[in-house]
């Protein structure tokens, strides 16, 4: 039976996420959902999630001093499994983060996480609170989704991707805001998909039957 885990290194409270992936993996037939801060669960694992919630540069410390970030370049990197990063975790995906400190990422995606700046002074940061997608690529993940959908953002940094190519979806804040990213294996969402109802969670069922 197919296993996914979310990991859990001490950024952010796990149990909505938990219970969407559970909701829509028991809708999908598509395995058991484990929540766990054991690298061997992970190494063991056939698709791997990392939530993030807080600054870049804690959540960088936290999933190093976990010992994780080794399992997940096993995992994703050199077995190709596939990886989705929610919130920081998929601006953890990225060469460098701007937050507070220069620190860098996990390098998956090429570019930098740095602050929004809406060129609209009346448009507030953090970023909060429900916005339409604009969907810039084809992927699994958006099936059954299209422009104009919203998913529920919480956030005062994004993602500026050097490749445009891997930007999958972005949003409208005073500026395009990076919503998706993806490459390979790997897929990474800005918005948080357990908090953004119906859409957020045919995304997450998307996940967990992709065949990459």
């Amino acid at each position: 039976m197919s296993l996914t885990v979310l990991i859990d290194y001490e950024s952010g409270n796990l149990h909505s996420a938990e219970k969407a992936f559970e909701r829509m993996a028991r809708e999908a037939d598509a395995g058991t959902i484990v929540v766990t801060s054991d690298a061997d669960v992970v190494s063991k694992a056939d698709r791997i999630v990392l939530p993030g919630d807080g600054a870049f540069p804690a959540c960088a410390a936290a999933l190093a001093a976990s010992g994780m970030q080794e399992a997940l370049i096993e995992a994703i990197e050199k077995k190709g499994k596939p990886f989705l990063g929610i919130c920081v975790g998929m601006q953890l995906m990225a060469s460098w983060g701007r937050e507070y400190t220069d620190t860098p990422g996990l390098g998956w995606v090429d570019g930098e996480v740095v602050h929004i700046a809406p060129s609209d002074p009346s448009l507030k940061v953090p970023h909060m609170g429900w916005n339409d997608l604009v969907l810039d690529a084809a992927h699994p993940v958006f099936d059954g989704v299209q422009t104009g959908d919203h998913t529920y953002f919480v956030h005062s940094y994004h993602f500026q991707v050097a490749d445009p190519s891997l930007r999958l979806a972005h949003v409208d804040y005073g500026r395009d805001v990076t919503a998706v990213v993806g490459r390979d294996t790997m897929l990474g969402m800005q918005f948080h998909p357990e908090k953004s109802q119906d859409v957020g969670l045919r995304m997450i069922r998307n996940f967990l039957t992709w065949a990459p």
